[in-house]
């Protein structure tokens, strides 16, 4: 018999973590490299704009659907599967001659890449306890901002050192890798041979079932939900902000702020560690209001993004100042705010919905979200090199406002029974 592992559902978490850096290593890797690439294959802003749509568009119709498939044949091959496609497809991008091969390329990344979000949350609703999910979703979720925050200095470290080609080469092959692990490691709480007993019973005891046993509920019926619409569209107007800062910071710093490669490869990773800061942070927030203030479950997840949505009010001043060091630190800001608000939104699709049906709930909820990321970028690309970025990073700021108060609208009177509302140990 196996050695059961203390607390194996953080090292589960820990190794969606890992998954999720490769995901964003590989993404970020064109987003580093814009400023470089843009001569190189003769691209204007606004193709570059449409290369960026293509990753989004594909992202975005695939959200969902990674969702459904991972529900139907589950996250041990589901997971690996996807990898091994996004890997391939991020070596390939060394390949390239113009911008429309490219944009090709990322429209094929954006299909697989878009189930590492409705995987991460199906894992957390599969393996953590009501009081516990926020914390796990603020772990995993720094796995989006710690690629990101890798991305510059690797990205360019390899750029320089052995071409740009490299770059996409090393990103995308990691992800082969990481699917091994997963695949090889990975198991449901109750199939896992390293679990202990008390463990299981501790996951299957903090979780409130809301589905009779068998029972499944159809896709319209969740998506009929307002508890649905409210994660949606809360999710839509945050996303702009994430999808400007991994797409866009790079080339805003070096076309506004006229910093070179080496500068970016510096300063653009730290708004992506500000960004983990505040991902734990609204992840630890949501049981701290819970305990010391008696603050109801749902109460606790809304409470923690409204904080977040007035801290955004921060980056939608960038334009203002001067210094770029400034612009950087307001950066800063806006992801910590960003990525606090996106850890307690995930979270609460894993406290409304059933283990079976997050999966589907968080896959269409980032199609919401990346719908506003794509709208948002498009929009970037036809006026950054008219009215300027100042505007734009204003309405950042207003998009995650108007999100926080329809979500605490929507969510109004969603409860779930007694055990939702407990406040942890």
């Amino acid at each position: 018999m196996l050695k059961t592992v203390i607390g194996l559902r953080w090292w589960i978490i820990a190794l969606v973590c890992v998954g999720t850096i490769m995901n964003y290593l590989s993404r970020n890797a064109l987003g580093v490299m814009a400023a470089e690439l843009k001569p190189l294959l003769n691209m204007s802003t606004q193709q570059y704009s449409y290369v960026v749509g293509a990753f989004q568009i594909g992202y975005t119709i695939m959200q969902p659907v990674c969702g459904l498939i991972i529900d139907v044949i589950g996250l041990r091959l589901g997971f690996a599967l996807f990898a091994c496609l996004w890997s391939a497809t991020g070596m390939a991008h060394g390949l390239v001659g113009n911008w429309m091969s490219l944009a090709a390329l990322r429209g094929l990344m954006g299909l697989s890449e878009a189930v590492a979000i409705p995987a991460g949350m199906k894992v957390v609703a599969e393996w953590f306890p009501n009081r516990e999910k926020s914390v796990a979703v603020g772990y995993f979720n720094a796995g989006t901002s710690l690629g990101s925050l890798f991305a510059p200095p690797l990205v360019v470290f390899l750029s320089l050192r052995f071409g740009w080609q490299s770059a996409f080469a090393v990103t995308g092959a990691m992800g082969f890798v990481w699917a091994a692990f997963w695949y090889w490691l990975y198991r449901s709480p109750a199939d896992h041979p390293r679990i202990s007993e008390k463990e299981r019973a501790t996951i299957a005891t903090g979780q409130t079932p809301r589905l009779k046993s068998g029972e499944k509920r159809r896709i319209h019926e969740v998506l009929g939900t307002r508890r649905f619409w409210a994660i949606a569209q809360a999710r839509f107007f945050a996303e702009p902000a994430w999808q400007t800062f991994s797409f866009w910071i790079p080339l805003y710093l070096a076309t506004e702020r006229h910093m070179d490669l080496k500068q970016i490869a510096m300063f653009a990773w730290l708004p992506f560690l500000a960004a983990d800061l505040g991902g734990l942070f609204g992840g630890y927030l949501s049981p701290f209001l819970m305990k010391r203030f008696r603050v109801p479950l749902i109460a606790s997840r809304i409470t923690g993004v409204v904080l977040g949505a007035f801290m955004m009010i921060g980056p939608a001043c960038i334009g203002l100042v001067a210094s770029p060091y400034e612009a950087i630190a307001l950066f800063c800001v806006g992801g910590f705010a960003h990525q606090m608000i996106s850890a307690l939104v995930n979270t609460l699709a894993a406290d409304v919905f059933e283990p079976g049906e997050v999966g589907t709930a968080a896959g269409f909820a980032g199609m919401a979200a990346w719908i506003g990321g794509l709208g948002f970028s498009l929009i970037v690309g036809a006026l950054a090199d008219t009215v300027g970025y100042g505007p734009l990073f204003i309405a950042l700021g207003a998009f995650d406002l108007i999100g926080a108060f329809l979500l605490v609208v929507l969510m109004r009177g969603v409860k779930g029974d007694a055990r939702l509302q407990s406040v942890p140990n």
